[in-house]
C-alpha cells in the first residue's frame, strides 16, 4: 500500500509518499481502507517534533526521532477485514475513528474496533474525516470542562477553526448563548453556525469589553490567563485547548504555567485531552446523534487529493484555514 512516511522530523518535505506492507488485523482489530482523512495540529506538531520540550514528555514525538511514522490522527472509511474476536463490523461497513497511534495518512491502516464507530449515514467520508478530533476535543470542552448548559454564557476564542466551528455548535445544542471570536472574514461564518455575538479580534478586544462569561474557550491565539479572567464570572471556567506554538516550549508551557496558576483564583483552568480521553467512541456516536438531528454540521474548507498531502499540510499549518482541511486517499 502507499503511504506517507514520516523517518525525521522536518518540514512536510519530510513526508514521504512510500510503498510499505498493508497491515494486518490483529485480535480485536478492524482493518480500515481509509477513504479520507484530515490535517490538523496534531500532525504538524509530530512531523515537526515541537515544541521540543514535549520530546522528552510521555505521549509525546519520540525523542531523537518520530515514534508515530505514519501521522493522521482522523479516519474515515470501510472496514476491509476484522481480527480475532471482532464481531460488532463486518467487511463493507463504513466506518470513522480517531487512530490515536496515527495511521491515517495511508491507504490502511488497523485501529482497536472499541475506538470505531459506524460512520454518520448523512455525511460523506470527507465530511466525516472532519469529526473525530477536533470536534471530540470540542464536545469534552463543552460537556465536559466548560459544563455548558442551559443559560450559560460561552465565549469561544478561535471560533473559525476547526475545533472552534464544532464548539460553536455544541454550545448551541447545550443551550448556551455564544459569543465567537474570530477575524472579520470569518464572522458571517461562525453566525452562520449559531453564534449569538461575534467579535472581530482585529477590531475589538474581547478581553476589555466589559461583558462576563460563564465558560472561555481558548482554542487559539496568544492572550494569557490573567488577560482572559477579565471576561469570567467569578466561578468561571476557562478551557484550554490550543495556544500560539513556538519551537521549544509553546504551547505546553503556556498551558502548565495557566494550569498552575488556576489554582490560586476562584476561576478555574481546564484542559480539554481528547487524546487521552478512553470513551471517544461513546463521543462519536453522541456526534453522530447530534449530526443526525441536524445541530452539528462540519465545515471544510479544503479537500486535497492524497499525492498533494504534504500541501495540505503546509496550507493547514498556516493557520488561518476557516473549518477543517482534509484529505481524500
Amino acid at each position: 500500500m502507499k503511504a506517507f512516511v514520516l523517518r525525521s522530523y522536518g518540514s512536510p518535505d519530510a513526508l514521504q509518499l512510500t510503498d510499505v506492507a498493508k497491515p494486518a488485523p490483529g485480535p480485536g482489530e478492524v482493518l480500515i481502507r481509509v477513504r479520507a482523512t484530515s490535517v490538523q495540529p496534531w500532525d504538524w506538531h509530530f512531523m515537526r517534533g515541537e515544541p521540543y520540550i514535549a520530546r522528552l514528555m510521555p505521549g509525546g514525538p519520540g525523542l531523537r526521532k518520530p515514534k508515530i511514522t505514519i501521522l493522521g490522527a482522523d479516519v474515515a472509511g470501510q472496514v476491509e477485514a476484522v481480527g480475532a474476536g471482532v464481531t460488532e463490523f463486518e467487511p463493507g461497513d463504513e466506518v470513522f475513528t480517531m487512530s490515536r497511534q496515527g495511521g491515517g495518512f495511508a491507504e490502511y491502516v488497523c485501529v482497536p474496533a472499541r475506538e470505531v464507530a459506524p460512520k454518520p449515514e448523512t455525511l460523506s467520508f470527507e465530511e466525516a474525516a472532519a469529526v473525530p478530533l477536533a470536534a471530540g476535543t470540542a464536545l469534552l470542552a463543552i460537556r465536559d470542562a466548560g459544563r455548558v448548559g442551559p443559560g450559560r454564557r460561552v465565549l469561544v476564542n478561535g471560533a473559525s477553526g476547526g475545533v472552534g466551528t464544532f464548539a460553536v455548535q455544541l454550545a448551541k445544542a447545550y443551550g448556551a448563548h455564544v459569543t465567537g471570536v474570530c477575524s472579520g472574514r470569518n464572522a458571517d461564518l461562525v453566525r452562520s453556525l449559531g453564534a449569538d455575538e461575534v467579535i472581530d479580534y482585529t477590531k475589538e478586544d474581547f478581553t476589555r469589553n466589559g461583558e462576563l462569561y460563564d465558560a472561555l474557550l481558548y482554542v487559539a491565539g496568544n492572550r494569557s490567563f490573567s488577560e482572559c479572567r477579565r471576561v469570567l464570572t467569578p466561578k468561571g471556567v476557562y478551557v484550554l485547548v490550543g495556544a500560539a506554538a513556538g519551537r521549544w516550549f509553546q504551547p505546553a508551557g503556556r498551558m502548565f504555567a495557566t494550569l498552575a496558576a488556576s489554582a490560586f483564583v476562584s476561576q478555574k483552568a481546564v484542559q480539554a485531552d481528547v487524546i487521552g480521553y478512553k470513551e471517544n467512541r461513546r463521543n462519536l456516536i453522541e456526534l453522530t446523534g447530534l449530526i443526525a438531528d441536524g445541530k452539528v454540521r462540519p465545515v471544510i474548507d479544503r479537500v486535497y487529493p492524497f499525492e498533494q498531502l504534504q500541501a495540505a499540510v503546509r496550507y493547514q499549518e498556516e493557520g488561518h484555514a476557516p473549518g477543517k482541511v482534509i484529505v481524500t486517499v
